[in-house]
């Protein structure tokens, strides 16, 4: 399936920001596989005194950035889980910028880092691989609006894009 295949009521239209970021002709799984594979080769190359320069007071490091991905893959991998199993109950949201400024990303080298965001993408390729298209689509609740499965993983696809852009333009 590609996100061109994706309903309106599957997201929240805020989202669209990350989903058009996918290629309109990647499946879902090719966008998380060729992500995990560009994502990993992208930090690999930025150099040692970039990992933990932010361009503006706030803004987040290079480390934080991949932090911020890891973590925020996780929670809609869960999402998408619990909509799978048809799970009703509303998830609340999270406040990413306290997530930042507690995840110790300083203090981590950027292999520990990169290790972490290779494990947490495998388990979620493992999880969409093992989706039948009725569960991709059933619709789940969080922050207060509809989601499914399959739109959030082109969301955590695209979510990534959208950093990446990010940190060429601002930090490279």
């Amino acid at each position: 399936m590609k996100r061109t295949d994706l309903k309106l009521e599957e997201f929240n239209p805020y989202y669209s920001l990350y989903i058009d970021k996918v290629d309109s002709n990647r499946e879902l799984m090719e966008a998380l596989e060729k992500g995990k594979a560009e994502t990993i080769a992208f930090f690999t190359q930025i150099p040692e005194d970039k990992l933990e320069y932010s361009y503006a007071q706030g803004k987040w490091t290079p480390k934080e950035v991949l932090l911020h991905l890891i973590d925020t893959e996780r929670i809609f991998s869960y999402r998408a889980l619990r909509s799978s199993r048809k799970e009703t109950v509303n998830l609340p949201g999270f406040e990413q910028d306290d997530y930042v400024i507690n995840s110790n990303a300083s203090s981590r080298n950027m292999h520990s880092l990169l290790r972490e965001y290779s494990a947490v993408r495998e388990s979620t390729i493992t999880l969409y691989e093992n989706l039948t298209n009725k569960q991709l689509k059933h619709l789940g609740m969080g922050s207060g609006s509809a989601f499914s499965a399959r739109a959030l993983g082109f969301i955590n696809a695209g979510h990534e894009i959208h950093h990446i852009q990010i940190l060429e333009e601002r930090y490279l």
